[in-house]
């Protein structure tokens, strides 16, 4: 409860003009990305179909991609799954998931409702995102459950309780009811090609939407409520992390981006396959061994029957990397996700959990991929972060741009960048926001 107050105090008092310039620069670039890959995410066939049949109802909030203005929970829902479509999203290694997913769909569809000053909406933004890596950080899940639509309820709930303009104690008290929110997913629908899992952030952007909407009623109350759900219930909860060097350490700028369409566990691997693939004779592989953490060691399936499943499988990842030269979403795409080339080299990747990488953990991600081929010395290459890791070989904004120009128009791309560096300084988010109905 205590925790919960002085957070619910941090985020009524953060002021745009007072957060430092690198975390405003951070917070764009994230918001960039983010609009980005729900452009990609919104022209695939399932996320289209999704739309069609949830007939969501006229409003003022954009349906990324989708051509119309819809309600704002049901722009929340949908642009959150069309955000994780593609596993593209950005993520954070302390938090153990993604802050951003959780709670930009909600915040921005809200912004564009109230209009909100952009000012407003990047410190909404900003406030969804710190408060959501911190209850990462707090929480530690049981063994087999997926973060998405957990611990980042809390974050949708601080920015939609900061853009309704409540005061502490009632913020406190959206943080207490989001924490009380959470989806009990288990990785295994992930790893089955489950696209539940992308429901469960769509879940997470309206019940923060929810919470905050509590809060303003006066009927949500600060009883320290994700000490039982997402301790008791869902695995343990330390609040420590929840006010560790807050307003010192900014949780956006620990971040990575991904330039893999595919479970960040699977990237280091797939980075450590690129860096071999150009004199590595694929006919003549008789096996490839990947070691990794304990967080990646349950993605080692060596068959799928949907995109879902090969994204979460690192032997597609690794042998879509070897024999394509790149993990982008064309190579899970149905015409070419049963490619025999893929199929066959994936059959001689084993995946092993090495003690060694394993101790790295949390400030590495680190990967060891060895590949014997006839009569040549094994070829081993290792890498400590995938590449975009905030400590790794990080992106910045031409990175960011480059990477979404690979995967959109360009005219769609200045759309989202236009947006994304200009919002802070619209004096109302609604019409910014709603030109992204028409990329």
């Amino acid at each position: 409860m205590h925790a919960l107050d002085r957070l619910g105090a941090w985020v009524a008092g953060l002021r745009w003009a007072d957060v430092p310039e690198p975390a405003r620069d951070r917070l764009r670039l994230v918001l960039l990305d983010s609009l980005g890959v729900t452009a990609v995410g919104a022209r695939q066939s399932e996320q289209r179909a999704l739309a069609e049949a949830w007939r969501p109802g006229q409003g003022p909030a954009p349906l990324v991609g989708g051509g119309r203005l819809i309600t704002v929970e049901a722009a929340a829902w949908l642009n959150a799954t069309a955000m994780c479509r593609l596993e593209l999203d950005e993520g954070h290694k302390y938090a153990k998931g993604h802050p951003a997913a959780h709670g930009f769909p909600a915040v921005l569809a809200l912004a564009a409702d109230l209009g909100a000053p952009g000012a407003e909406t990047m410190t909404a933004l900003l406030a969804a995102y710190e408060v959501a890596a911190r209850f990462g950080r707090a929480t530690t899940l049981r063994a087999g459950m997926h973060p998405h639509g957990s611990w980042g309820v809390a974050g949708a709930a601080a920015g939609c309780a900061r853009l309704l303009g409540l005061p502490a104690e009632r913020i406190a008290a959206a943080l207490d009811a989001g924490g009380g929110l959470p989806i009990a997913g288990h990785f295994a629908s992930a790893l089955d090609g489950n696209p539940i899992r992308d429901a469960w952030l769509g879940a997470s952007n309206v019940s923060g939407l929810a919470a905050a909407r509590m809060a303003a009623a006066g009927v949500a109350r600060n009883t320290g409520t994700p000490a039982y759900s997402l301790g008791e219930a869902l695995g343990r909860f330390d609040p420590a992390p929840l006010t560790d060097a807050l307003g010192e350490r900014w949780e956006v700028e620990l971040g990575y981006f991904k330039r893999h369409a595919s479970c960040s566990f699977t990237h280091p691997a797939a980075d450590a396959a690129l860096r071999m693939r150009a004199d590595l004779p694929l006919d003549a592989v008789e096996a490839v061994l990947v070691e990794t953490h304990s967080l990646a060691g349950g993605l080692g399936r060596t068959s799928w029957d949907s995109r879902l499943g090969a994204l979460f499988s690192t032997p597609f990842v690794v042998a879509a990397a070897l024999v394509h030269g790149t993990v982008d979403p064309t190579v899970s795409a149905d015409d070419r996700r049963d490619d025999p080339r893929v199929r066959a080299l994936a059959a001689k990747v084993t995946l092993r959990v090495a003690d060694d990488l394993d101790a790295r953990l949390p400030d590495e991600r680190a990967a060891r991929v060895t590949v014997r081929t006839a009569g040549a010395a094994p070829r081993v290459v290792e890498v400590p972060n995938p590449i975009g890791d905030a400590a790794h070989h990080p992106m910045a904004e031409g990175d960011v741009l480059a990477l979404l120009g690979r995967l959109l128009d360009a005219g769609t791309v200045r759309t989202v960048h236009e947006v994304a560096s200009g919002l802070a300084a619209s004096p109302d988010a609604g019409p910014e926001l709603r030109r992204l109905a028409e990329i």
